[in-house]
């Protein structure tokens, strides 16, 4: 029978048809085997893409409907599933290759998942079936961290090693990448601040979410656009591939977060009934040990209860300042925990109900390519405008020509769009069966849509480049980055766009040769004002790529002035030259005595929400830095000030309810030009 199946299976087509049905299309055996072979191999592409390389191409809620149609025809069609050979396993595996494993002392399961109100109901019923009391059990409902699981152990109360999920058996060993999380100690606090003496046991297994919060994945795209480089997706991503990187310096540089929401092994010789009773009692303690734990959690006692907890926190979850998919539904008794133990992929006390992703329809009309001022193409999808999230979207990023063609997005698509990690509004799919007959693939161009010039592409790398420096839509761009970051008044796009049209400026030192023939005198006064900014300004102004802020003010403090700058390692030949334009131009910005000064937003936290008229949401986050006030991703009762442009969408509801001063951003120019 086997050598029957496997014969039917090789005979049966291969391609696209077993992508486009689902498992209620089958019914018979030769196509469940091919579909479920299909199947077997796509799971196993994405468990790559999702934990080995942290570049997902599909969102979480699609995976997991793979698992489930392969899991339906696996049951439906017993003979066929056993024909296909086996190729996914049952958990991800998330080892790279470039560190060494550890065992996990207990083993590091998943979740089960749930998408529905009658999924979750059927979960509350078989855990009161199981445990079979009178009383009703009384469960936890906490948010579910949208990071990378880990395992951080402890002996004698001494950090020890932390290690990756990997495999549920063994990990990946990432105990120096973890050790630059600023609020993870290494020792744990031996008395609660009540004085209370806290446990300590000879071994405990950690098990918690490494992650990157709203207000810091801000912070890093910024920093990426400022050196012309292209914006992360999504936080979930970045905090997997940050904590991947070999090195722990460079891993430093982003800030990682961590929370702890579980035990596992938890050995000690002195006294066993140390071990916390209840996942309450867990909390508690990892507070008390001076750990970051879950800050919020609901108890509840009925499958209504849990529901509307699930429900609250759906609502809530865009206000939370950290990135999460759902929420987890744990018995709080530890003992009943481990009186329904697990099976060999999750435990059976404990489920994930995944927030349903607000993904709407709309038409992509066409498909943008914007230069930017380091010469990358990206491709932009233009969009019949639709709301989603509380905010009207009309443009998408597409990332780069292989996401277009994956995905075979197409000019009059019909398209699926979401907002990836809350945030950025991505394309996930298309629907196919709205597609018109004419449609042709988009065939991304060979040559520069500005300039002509023959694309480069780096090998192993996605961007392409144009490597011209001279091609106008980089000149533009740099242009207008030099103007932004010196704030040099009435030199806007359109003027740009004339003066680089017309050939009088090629580049930022040709600025300093304009006349009254070329520009008002007031524009002429903020050029001539702008030869004496702060060095650190002018340098990060100039756009050198891969020199940001922070590195602009590092080469101020180390070489002073312009004529020193020329002989750094840092700068190429091209920028050399324009170093040695500006002198000769008699350009000499000076270092700003500004150290120390502080300023009107001192210790202010601040939420940006919108899309601000003038000032870009870099912009606004540099200049509420430079005024001493943090930026912060979501709003909260810690929250000072609230900036909210056009769309703002439920964090401008939340300030509001909670009476946080909103103001636009004319309001927020006038208060930082106040003396504190």
């Amino acid at each position: 029978m086997f050598l029957a199946m496997t014969a039917l299976v090789q005979a049966a087509p291969e391609t696209e048809a077993y992508q486009q049905i689902g498992s209620g299309g089958i019914n018979d055996a030769t196509h469940a085997a091919a579909r479920i072979s299909w199947l077997r191999a796509e799971i196993a592409r994405h468990n790559e893409l999702y934990f080995k390389k942290a570049a997902p191409e599909i969102s979480d809620a699609d995976y997991d409907q793979l698992k489930r149609e392969l899991i339906n025809l696996e049951k439906s069609f017993p003979l066929a599933a056993a024909s296909v050979p086996v190729v996914t396993p049952a958990i991800g595996d998330d080892r790279s290759g470039g560190f060494s494993s550890r065992l996990h002392i207990e083993p590091m399961l998943s979740l089960e998942k749930t998408y529905t109100e009658e999924e979750l109901r059927a979960f509350h019923g078989q855990v009161g079936r199981a445990l079979s009391r009178e009383e009703p059990p009384v469960f936890i409902v906490e948010p579910k961290f949208d990071g990378i699981a880990i395992s951080v152990i402890y002996e004698d109360g001494k950090l020890v090693r932390a290690v990756t999920r990997g495999n549920g058996r063994e990990g990946d060993d990432v105990t120096a990448n973890v050790l630059t999380i600023a609020t993870l100690p290494q020792v744990l606090r031996a008395t609660s601040a009540e004085g209370v003496a806290n446990p300590i046991p000879d071994v405990v297994e950690l098990r918690g979410e490494v992650y990157i919060d709203y207000a810091e994945f801000a912070r890093i795209n910024a920093e990426r656009e400022e050196v012309g480089e292209t914006a992360f997706a999504h936080p979930r991503n970045l905090a997997a591939g940050t904590l991947k990187q070999r090195d722990p310096d460079e891993v430093a540089k982003r800030r990682l977060s961590v929370v702890f929401y579980g035990l596992g092994a938890w050995q000690d010789a002195g006294s066993e009934k140390s071990r916390p009773a209840s996942q309450q009692a867990w909390h508690a303690l990892v507070r008390a040990w001076g750990l970051p734990g879950v800050a919020q959690w609901t108890v509840t006692t009925s499958a209504d209860e849990t529901w509307a907890a699930l429900t609250q926190l759906g609502r809530a979850r865009a206000e939370l300042g950290f990135p999460t998919d759902g929420a987890v539904v744990k018995l709080d008794s530890h003992i009943d925990q481990r009186r329904l133990g697990a099976s060999d992929e999750a435990p059976r006390w404990a489920v994930a109900y995944k927030f349903p992703p607000e993904r709407v329809t709309t038409r992509l009309r066409a498909i943008t390519l914007q230069v930017g001022r380091t010469g990358v193409v990206t491709p932009v999808a233009e969009l019949e405008p639709v709301t989603i999230a509380g905010t009207m979207v009309a443009r998408a990023t597409l990332h780069n020509a292989d996401a277009i063609a994956r995905r075979d997005v197409r000019i009059g698509d019909v398209v699926y769009v979401e907002k990836a990690g809350e945030i950025i509004p991505v394309i996930t799919g298309v629907e196919l069966s709205r597609r018109a007959p004419e449609s042709v693939a988009f065939v991304f161009p060979s040559r520069c849509p500005s300039c002509a010039t023959a694309l480069v592409r780096a090998e192993g790398g996605a961007a392409v480049r144009c490597p011209n420096s001279r091609c106008a839509a980089q000149v533009r761009r740099r242009i207008e980055h030099f103007v932004d970051s010196l704030e040099i008044a009435g030199l806007g796009p359109v003027l740009i766009e004339a003066l680089v049209s017309s050939e009088k400026v090629a580049d930022v030192a040709d600025l300093y040769r304009l006349k009254r023939v070329d520009v008002s005198e007031p524009v002429l006064a903020e050029i001539e004002r702008s030869r004496r900014a702060d060095l650190g300004r002018f340098i990060f102004a100039l756009g050198i790529p891969g020199i940001g802020r922070k590195t602009s003010e590092t080469l101020a403090a180390r070489y002073g002035n312009l004529v020193a700058l020329a002989q750094a390692e840092e700068l190429n030949d091209e920028n050399r030259a324009i170093i040695a334009k500006l002198i000769s131009l008699g350009v000499n910005p000076s270092r700003a005595e500004t150290a120390g000064k502080a300023g009107v937003l001192a210790g202010k936290i601040v939420v940006l929400t919108g899309t601000l008229p003038t000032w870009s949401r870099a912009e606004a986050m540099r200049r509420i830095e430079a005024a001493g006030g943090s930026v912060a991703g979501g709003v909260s009762r810690k929250t000072h000030l609230v900036v909210a442009g056009e769309d703002a969408g439920v964090k401008l509801t939340t300030a509001r309810s909670l009476g946080i001063t909103v103001i636009n951003e004319a309001e927020l120019r006038s208060l930082l030009e106040k003396k504190r």
